[in-house]
């Protein structure tokens, strides 16, 4: 170990731009042993680790870096399985830049250990020489119903079933995933990487109901006598609005409904054919990680133009950095300090262009960042075919919650106490529905964390 002195930090190739937006194919290749041991020898070993306290799930980072670094693939594969549901799934999702790699030690001057890259490569290669995550089988009589397939409703499956209990989850798409499915785009999340958690959670004795929405096809209370505990993980789908003129105009679309249309395609689904950008100027309004994936997407659907608008600069932006390289490898246009006013119709009532205001960032606030300032005289206008708006997402409110005594606060998310449990007995609660929007991961812990409390409450 500590071999930063001598070995540079790497990173996994990318496939060449010219060949990756023509398709929605993985754009980064998995680290070959080789390099995945190197890299992981130039861990120091710390003794108070920050990568480790950083990371939502507290994974063992620098004790499965070492078990690569000395080529144990089978200890590296049971360390990073054990505190993750699906590491494999944050190898390429999670920030690791605003995460673990980014308070790495080695960050300020070094480059930090490529530890998402290392943990893609221990699970992949894990799974190709037949590893699995062991699962003891359904070993009590207790049954737990899961509303929601997403990240935290996978994540709470995981470790009930580890812990011996059945579980019945519910999706009321066609598959399960969530966000994982239908909302992080194929060139970042090859969808057989979701299916393949999937089935190991199906082999292991989860039930699985698609199709199905909980107080439309099917009653909460029915769910709820037939089990022994629920849990809620229904997420955060409901896309915010700029509330600007015009932003009704059936031109004008949420990120959501775009990619989820655009993965319904990719699967061979019947999906709705305006989402088709073709030869279209397309432009994009964000600068989170939704934002980029909308860009990326409709590059590789053939837009005309794609034009990322975001009211303040590069540096400020909400998402990954390597996701904004990405996008702008792939040929977005980015236009910063632009801050929409009005969207402007035809006759037709169709949106054929946006007004805008410069901005400059200036004193920051009481949260510590700049505040944004509108620049008088600086408005402008930017012609546009399609409209995406990418600004983050809300809670959607079922009935089926307050008809069942359980509480949301002002935004609608789900109240729940230490653990996890809403005011209602018996029914818990995680990830997005909970805690707002938020990422992959925080999603995974109030699904494991969750899962305890529930094991705890029942055995």
């Amino acid at each position: 170990m500590r071999e930063f002195l001598t070995t540079e930090r790497i990173d996994p190739e990318k496939r060449l731009v010219v060949e990756r937006v023509k398709d929605f194919s993985e754009i980064y290749d998995i680290f070959e042993k080789d390099d995945a041991s190197t890299q992981s020898d130039r861990c120091i070993q710390c003794g108070d680790p920050f990568c480790l306290t950083k990371c939502p799930l507290q994974n063992y980072i620098p004790q499965w870096l070492k078990s690569v670094a000395e080529k144990d693939l089978s200890l590296a594969f049971k360390l990073s399985n054990e505190p993750s549901p699906f590491p494999e799934v944050m190898g390429r999702v999670c920030p690791h830049d605003r995460l673990c790699e980014g308070d790495c030690t080695l960050n300020d001057g070094h480059g930090a250990i490529t530890i998402g890259s290392i943990e893609t490569f221990i699970n992949e290669e894990g799974f190709k020489q037949g590893m699995k995550p062991d699962f003891p089988g359904i070993t009590t009589d207790k049954k737990v119903a899961i509303i929601g397939s997403g990240p935290a409703g996978l994540s709470t499956a995981t470790y009930l079933l580890r812990s011996g209990i059945a579980v019945t989850m519910y999706e009321r798409a066609d598959r399960a995933g969530g966000l994982l499915t239908y909302g992080i785009p194929n060139f970042k999340l090859d969808k057989k990487i979701v299916e393949r958690r999937v089935n190991l959670l199906l082999e292991a004795g989860m039930t699985l109901v698609p199709n199905t929405e909980v107080g439309k096809d099917i009653s909460f209370e029915e769910i709820a006598d037939a089990h022994d505990a629920m849990f809620i993980g229904i997420g955060a789908t409901k896309g915010k609005t700029a509330h600007l003129d015009g932003e009704h105009a059936s031109n004008v679309y949420k990120s959501m409904d775009y990619l989820t249309a655009i993965q319904r395609k990719n699967f061979g689904l019947d999906y709705e054919k305006e989402f088709d950008f073709k030869d279209m100027n397309v432009l994009v309004i964000g600068g989170g990680d939704t934002a980029m994936d909308c860009l990326r997407t409709a590059k590789r659907e053939g837009a005309k133009s794609v034009t990322c608008h975001y009211r303040r600069d590069e540096m400020n932006m909400p998402g990954s950095r390597k996701e904004y390289k990405n996008a702008m490898e792939e040929g977005v246009d980015f236009a910063f300090h632009t801050s929409p006013k009005s969207i402007v119709l035809d006759d037709n009532n169709k949106a054929v262009a946006l007004n805008f205001v410069n901005t400059v960032l200036g004193a920051k606030g009481d949260d510590g960042r700049q505040r944004m300032e509108e620049v008088a005289g600086s408005e402008f206008q930017a012609n546009a075919d399609i409209i995406i708006l990418a600004l983050g997402f809300d809670t959607e409110v079922p009935a089926f919650l307050a008809e069942n005594g359980i509480e949301t606060n002002e935004w609608g998310e789900i109240i729940v106490d230490e653990k996890h449990e809403t005011s209602t007995k018996g029914i818990f609660a995680g990830g997005d529905c909970f805690r707002g929007a938020d990422l992959v991961v925080t999603a995974a812990y109030d699904g494991r964390e969750a899962a305890r409390k529930i094991v705890d409450s029942l055995l």
